[in-house]
C-alpha cells in the first residue's frame, strides 16, 4: 500500500483556561525505532521491535528495508517483527522527508546487488546529504546523487562494501556518523570515520547508536574524539524495547509548564538512551519542577517561566519548543548551538524568527540561534513548513494566546498522528 502525506490541515490551537494536568502515554523514540530497524535488518536473525513508533517516518523506513528484501511486519503495532533477507534492488525508497532514512538506508543499499534509488517530498531534496555520499564513494560505493550531491540519488551496490578507513564533516548533521556506523559491521574491513570539521551536533544521538550497536554484539571504540572504530562482525538478532519519545514529549511538558499544571510521562525508563539529564536541567532553569521516579517523568509548572541562556547543540530537536517557551517567558532568552537546524525540515532558526516575530514577540536570528525577547502576544496564522516541531511550538503559543491558527496541523504525523487529538484532550482537561 502507498503511503501519502497527510493534506495540510489547518488548525486553531487551543487555549488553556487552567492548569493542564494529565498522565500522558507516547508512543517509542522515533530515533531509536529507526536504528532498531536498521539493526534488525542487517542481523543473522529474526528481531522483535516492542512499543515501536508507528508514524510516517517509521512506516517509510519499514518500506524501505522492504523494498530491498528485508521481512518487516508491523501488523502488530505493539510489536513489529523484522526478519533479514538478502538485500537486493532494483527498488526504489521514498524518503518523505525524513534524515534517518535518507541518511540510514544508502549505506544499507550499498550492501545489496543491484541500484536502489532515493528520494522524497520536495524539500527532502533540500536537506544536506553531500557529506555521507562524499564518503560512501570513498569507500568505493558507486553513487549518483544530484549536482548539489543529495537527493534524488542511486546507489548501485555490489553486494559488499570494503570499508577501511573515511574522513567525513559531520557538522551538519551527527546523522551522518551514525548512518555509517550502523552498517560498519557489514563492511568487509569495518570502518575507522574520522571527523575533520565543527563540532559535530546532537552528541546524544551519536551515543545512542554506539549504545544500540554494542546491544547488538557489535565492537565500537569511541575512546579517541571525533573518531569512531567499528569492526567487523555479526550483528545478533534481538528484542529492542523502545522508549517513549523524550522529543515528542517536549510539547506536554511545556504544557505544564506554560499553565502551572503537572504532566507525567508515563513508562519512562530508569535508564534511558536519550538525553534527559540535559533536558530536566534545561526546563528546570526555565523554572520547572521535574522528578523522575516510578510512575514515570513528570513536569510541573510552577506559575513562571523565566528567560534562560543556553546551548542547545545536543539537544536541538527541542529548539522549536524551547523557543515557544522563550517567547512567553518573564525576560529575554539567547539560544545557541543550533546552526544544523537550518537543514532539518525547514530552516527552523528562520521560520522560527518569522513565526514568533508575527506573533509579536522580539526576535533577533543568529547564524546559530536566536534571542528571543518577550512582549505581548496575539493571535496569528502560524505557518508550520510540513515540519512537526514547528507546529508542537505553535500549539505551545496558542495555550496562552487565543487566536493561533497552524496553517497545517497534519504535518504532525510525521511522529505523533495522534497530537491533534492528544493536545485537545490535555487542554479541554485544564
Amino acid at each position: 500500500m502507498a503511503l501519502v502525506t497527510a493534506e495540510p490541515r489547518p488548525w486553531l490551537a487551543p487555549t488553556a483556561s487552567g492548569p493542564a494536568t494529565a498522565t500522558v502515554r507516547l508512543p517509542g523514540s522515533k530515533s531509536m525505532t529507526a536504528r532498531a530497524l536498521i539493526l534488525a535488518a542487517l542481523a543473522d536473525g529474526p528481531s522483535v521491535i516492542e512499543r515501536p513508533l508507528r508514524a510516517r517516518d517509521t512506516e517509510l523506513m519499514s518500506a524501505g528495508l522492504r523494498a530491498i528484501g528485508v521481512a518487516v511486519d508491523t501488523g502488530d503495532p505493539e510489536r513489529w517483527r523484522v526478519e533479514p533477507g538478502p538485500l537486493r534492488g532494483p527498488a526504489r525508497v521514498d524518503v518523505g522527508l525524513a534524515g534517518t532514512i535518507m541518511r540510514f538506508l544508502p549505506p544499507v543499499a550499498a550492501l545489496a546487488e543491484g541500484t536502489v534509488e532515493f528520494d522524497g517530498d520536495p524539500h527532502a531534496r533540500n536537506r544536506p546529504m553531500g557529506p555521507i555520499v562524499a564518503t560512501l564513494r570513498s569507500l568505493g560505493v558507486a553513487i549518483d546523487a544530484s549536482p548539489t550531491g543529495g537527493l534524488p540519488l542511486a546507489v548501485r551496490g555490489s553486494g559488499l562494501v570494503e570499508g577501511g578507513e573515511a574522513v567525513i564533516d559531520a557538522s551538519g548533521s551527527s546523522q551522518f556518523v551514525s548512518g555509517l556506523l550502523l552498517s560498519a559491521p557489514r563492511f568487509t574491513k569495518g570502518l575507522v570515520l574520522r571527523h575533520e570539521g565543527p563540532p559535530v551536533p546532537s552528541a546524544p544521538h551519536l551515543r545512542m547508536t554506539t549504545h544500540m550497536l554494542r546491544a547488538a554484539g557489535a565492537t565500537v571504540d569511541e575512546s579517541v574524539p571525533d573518531v569512531w572504530t567499528v569492526e567487523p562482525g555479526v550483528l545478533r538478532g534481538r528484542t529492542w524495547v523502545i522508549e517513549p519519545d523524550l522529543s515528542g514529549a517536549a510539547p506536554f511538558f511545556a504544557a505544564a509548564m506554560v499553565t502551572g499544571g503537572a504532566v507525567t510521562l508515563a513508562g519512562w525508563p530508569t535508564e534511558s538512551w536519550q538525553p534527559v539529564g540535559q533536558v530536566i536541567e534545561l526546563l528546570r532553569r526555565f523554572g520547572a519542577e521535574v522528578t523522575p521516579d516510578e510512575s514515570g517523568l513528570t513536569v510541573r509548572g510552577t506559575g513562571t517561566l523565566h528567560g534562560v541562556t543556553a546551548d542547545l547543540s545536543e539537544v536541538s530537536e527541542l529548539t522549536p519548543v524551547i523557543s515557544a517557551l522563550a517567547a512567553l517567558a518573564d525576560g529575554p532568552s539567547e539560544l545557541r548551538g543550533v546552526e544544523h537546524i537550518r537543514g532539518h525540515e525547514t530552516d527552523r532558526i528562520a521560520a522560527l524568527a518569522t513565526e514568533l516575530g508575527k506573533a509579536g514577540a522580539g526576535v533577533t536570528e543568529f547564524r546559530d540561534g536566536l534571542r528571543i525577547e518577550p512582549r505581548p502576544l496575539h493571535g496569528t496564522s502560524f505557518e508550520t513548513y510540513a515540519d512537526h516541531r514547528m507546529a508542537h511550538a505553535a500549539a505551545v503559543i496558542g495555550l496562552a494566546v487565543p487566536g493561533i491558527t497552524l496553517t497545517d496541523v497534519a504535518c504532525t504525523s510525521k511522529t505523533l498522528p495522534e497530537f491533534p487529538e492528544l493536545w485537545a484532550g490535555l487542554v479541554a482537561r485544564s
